[in-house]
């Protein structure tokens, strides 16, 4: 077996999308202010993800310690719940649609490391939450997952395919256990 070095590695072959100093200055506004547990203050949590580049619809509720790497990346519908220690991992482009609700301690992860690799280079993808779903508790959204209008991932669960309409999902992978029956 090939002994590998690990100064070898190396994790720069995605685009940020913004550059440094503005990674920097955005680390610190989120690690201050927007993911503070004292700071319960939602508009100014609000202007400053909009100052950094998110796209934000009317209504957003976010709650503290939400944790979002690149908020120009973030694009986010109207009336969306952001739970308690929700973490939006986006690497890739996040697409929240109308009337979501991301749960407390939520995983959107838009990337993961090709492990195939000796370099371990970056596998991104976008994810995508169409309007009326639901993410539960503690569930993780892998990259590339659609989660179509009205679809529910249960506490949990770990959605690693897309999650047709109205289904209900459970499970590591989720599986559809049944229909959401809206009345």
């Amino acid at each position: 077996m090939k002994k590998v070095r690990l100064d070898t590695f190396h994790t720069g072959n995605f685009d940020k999308g913004a550059g440094f100093i503005k990674q920097t200055l955005w680390y610190f506004v989120n690690a201050l202010i927007v993911r503070a547990s004292w700071n319960p203050f939602m508009g100014i949590k609000i202007a400053l993800l909009k100052a950094f580049g998110a796209k934000i619809g009317k209504g957003l509720i976010i709650k503290n310690n939400v944790c979002i790497k690149f908020p120009w990346k973030l694009t986010i519908g109207d009336h969306v719940w952001l739970g308690e220690n929700c973490w939006i991992d986006n690497l890739d482009s996040v697409t929240i649609g109308n009337h979501v609700c991301i749960s407390q301690g939520a995983l959107l992860l838009t990337g993961n490391h090709d492990y195939t690799l000796t370099s371990f280079d970056y596998r991104n993808a976008p994810i995508v939450i169409e309007d009326g779903a639901w993410i539960g508790a503690r569930a993780v959204v892998c990259p590339g997952v659609t989660v179509r209008s009205h679809a529910i991932l249960t506490v949990g669960s770990i959605a690693t395919k897309d999650m047709e309409a109205y289904g209900i999902y459970q499970g590591n992978p989720a599986q559809l256990i049944r229909k959401r029956v809206i009345t």
